[in-house]
């Protein structure tokens, strides 16, 4: 009986402390410009970024990020179960310095696309926003992402780039560049939201859900080895890197949202 009852004293006590430590909320990820942040709080809690209610899983865990060019101070606040009291808590990120790149010898058609153009960029990106809109209650984004494919780190996240002397909307991926054929796999798993062979831009398109509004975009594919609404284990081959769309050569642009905020891949993997 005694053992009985020590048994039962030690459960309550794991469950107490466990139910203390989720009291204020876990959160993983750096606070700076361009960063996603992974969080966990107490199962059936609320919370709130800057006023917007966060979707939040059964276990707790939860996800939200920070573009390019946020604001530096932000404010979470959440509501623990059975409790009427929101905690209040401010978010200070760093500010982060961007490069800017110049690029000669990109096709005139990709700097200013001519008019007869402008119908098929606009289904495409139509398509790519409906994609990353999807809300899919996956926890595949709590994964440790790994490097989609392997080759030189050719282009960072924030960077903006200048086509032929004109300044072009920042780049909100992380480049690598290989050959041709080189393999592509995804970084954790997912759902295919979108698979695409030729994109006026972006060339071959594929789009991962990772869950909870956390997706992953791979562009200038030269293959795409999966289908839309098929289920992807990380590290699985999902492409092959090319050069299609508007490249000056073979290479993988891999991209990282939060439903329409784009954030910053490198953030998430250890680069070679």
């Amino acid at each position: 009986m005694g053992n009985y009852c020590v048994k039962i004293c030690l459960f309550l006590i794991v469950i107490i402390f466990s139910t203390i430590s989720l009291a204020n909320p876990v959160l993983l990820g750096d606070m700076t410009q361009g960063s996603l942040i992974r969080g966990k709080i107490a199962p059936q809690s609320q919370v709130k970024l800057n006023g917007e209610s966060l979707k939040i899983a059964p276990n707790g865990e939860f996800a939200f990020g920070f573009g390019r060019d946020a604001s530096l101070t932000h404010v979470l606040s959440w509501q623990m179960p059975n409790t009427n009291e929101w905690i209040i808590k401010k978010l200070t990120l760093t500010k982060r310095a961007y490069n800017v790149d110049a690029i000669e010898g990109v096709a005139q058609k990709y700097v200013s696309p001519p008019e007869n153009v402008l119908v098929r960029i606009r289904q495409d990106n139509i398509a790519i926003g409906a994609a990353r809109r999807s809300f899919t209650d996956s926890l595949a984004f709590t994964e440790d992402f790994i490097l989609p494919a392997q080759g030189r780190i050719s282009g960072v996240y924030g960077s903006q780039r200048i086509f032929n002397g004109e300044p072009k909307r920042p780049h909100f991926g992380l480049d690598i560049a290989n050959k041709t054929g080189s393999p592509v796999i995804a970084p954790a798993s997912g759902i295919v939201r979108l698979a695409h062979n030729d994109m006026y831009y972006s060339g071959g398109t594929l789009i991962l859900d990772h869950g909870y509004g956390i997706s992953s975009t791979f562009i200038h594919l030269s293959k795409i080895h999966v289908t839309e609404g098929q289920k992807i284990n990380q590290g699985e081959l999902i492409a092959e890197i090319g050069a299609t769309g508007r490249v000056t050569g073979p290479h993988l642009d891999w991209r990282i949202n939060w439903f329409k905020v784009r954030l910053d891949p490198a953030l998430l993997v250890k680069l070679p």
